[in-house]
C-alpha cells in the first residue's frame, strides 16, 4: 500500500483528541442551556421580590399611604411601589372583583372589604387604624354649628357621602342615633368629594373623618358630635391571593403595621387598631 492510499483510509474525527474536542462542545452546550434555565428562574424571584407594588386604598387614606410609600421604600429600597390608586373603598371593591390587579388592599371599614372576600380573592385582613367622624365646617364656623342637628336647619346645607360607601355609612349611623334628619344637597362616592365641597363653600358642612379636617391645611374646622364614638370606623388592609407581588405586598403590609408605620398614621391622626 501506497503512503497516498494509507492517508486516504485513515479515519477522520476519531481519535482521542477528535472525541475529547466533540466532548467539549457538548458539555459546553449543556452548561448554556443550564445557565439559562437558572437565569430564568432568578428573574422570576427577583420580579416577585423587587416588583412594583400595585396599592387600592380608601380616599380618606391619601395623605397617610403617601407617606407610609414614600418612608416604606426608603426603609426598603428593593420595593418600588406604583401611584397608588385612592377612592372610595365600594368603587375598589367593585374594580378587584371585576379582575384588577392590586398587591395590596387597604379600605376604611370592614364590611367595604366583604364582597372581595365573598368572591374568595382575599380573607379578612387586618385592622390596622382606626377613625372617627367631624362636622367640617368653614373656618371660625360662621353657622354657629355645634351637633348634628343643626345640620337640619333650613338655612343649612350639608353634603354627605353615599349610604354605600363606609364614611357614609358611619354618617348614617350617627345621624340615627341623634335622631338628626338631615336632607343633604350632595351625596358623594368618596369623603375627598365631601371634603373638597364644604372647602370650596358649595355646602355649609359635611361629615368627614377626622383626620381629612387634621389635613386640611385650616381649609376646613372641624365639631365632633357628641355620639362621634357611636360610628368608628375600623380599616383592613390584605394581600390577595393573587397578588401579582404577593411577598412584595406582604412586606407593605407588614410595615404599615409596624410601630414606624403606625407612626406615621397617628401622625394624621388616626385612631390605634
Amino acid at each position: 500500500m501506497t503512503r497516498t492510499e494509507m492517508t486516504r483510509t485513515q479515519p477522520r474525527g476519531v481519535g482521542a483528541a477528535g472525541r475529547m474536542r466533540d466532548s467539549a462542545r457538548l458539555f459546553a452546550a449543556l452548561m448554556a442551556v443550564v445557565a439559562l434555565v437558572l437565569t430564568a428562574c432568578g428573574g422570576s424571584n427577583d420580579d416577585d421580590s423587587s416588583g412594583e407594588i400595585t396599592i387600592f386604598a380608601a380616599a380618606s387614606l391619601q395623605g397617610s399611604f403617601d407617606d407610609l410609600a414614600k418612608a416604606f421604600t426608603d426603609a426598603e429600597p428593593d420595593y418600588r411601589v406604583a401611584p397608588i390608586v385612592y377612592d372610595g373603598s365600594q368603587a375598589l371593591a367593585k374594580q378587584i372583583v371585576e379582575g384588577a390587579d392590586v398587591d395590596v388592599i387597604a379600605f376604611a371599614n370592614e364590611s367595604s372589604l366583604e364582597p372581595v372576600t365573598e368572591a374568595g380573592l382575599s380573607g379578612k385582613g387586618d385592622i390596622f387604624a382606626t377613625n372617627t367622624l367631624q362636622i367640617a365646617v368653614a373656618p371660625g364656623n360662621p353657622k354657629n354649628i355645634k351637633t348634628l342637628a343643626d345640620l337640619a336647619k333650613p338655612d343649612t346645607t350639608t353634603v354627605l357621602c353615599a349610604p354605600e360607601v363606609p364614611c357614609g355609612s358611619a354618617s348614617q349611623k350617627l345621624l340615627k342615633t341623634a335622631g338628626a334628619n338631615v336632607d343633604p344637597v350632595s351625596q358623594e362616592t368618596n369623603v375627598t368629594s365631601v371634603v373638597t365641597r364644604v372647602a370650596n363653600g358649595e355646602a355649609d358642612a359635611g361629615l368627614v373623618y377626622a383626620t381629612d379636617v387634621a389635613a386640611s391645611d385650616g381649609k376646613l374646622e372641624g365639631v365632633t358630635p357628641p355620639n362621634a364614638e357611636d360610628a368608628v370606623n375600623r380599616y383592613p388592609i390584605a394581600v390577595p391571593d393573587d397578588a401579582p407581588s404577593p411577598e412584595a405586598g406582604k412586606a407593605f403590609r407588614d410595615f404599615v403595621l409596624s410601630e414606624a408605620g403606625q407612626k406615621i398614621l397617628r401622625q394624621y391622626g388616626f385612631g390605634p387598631a
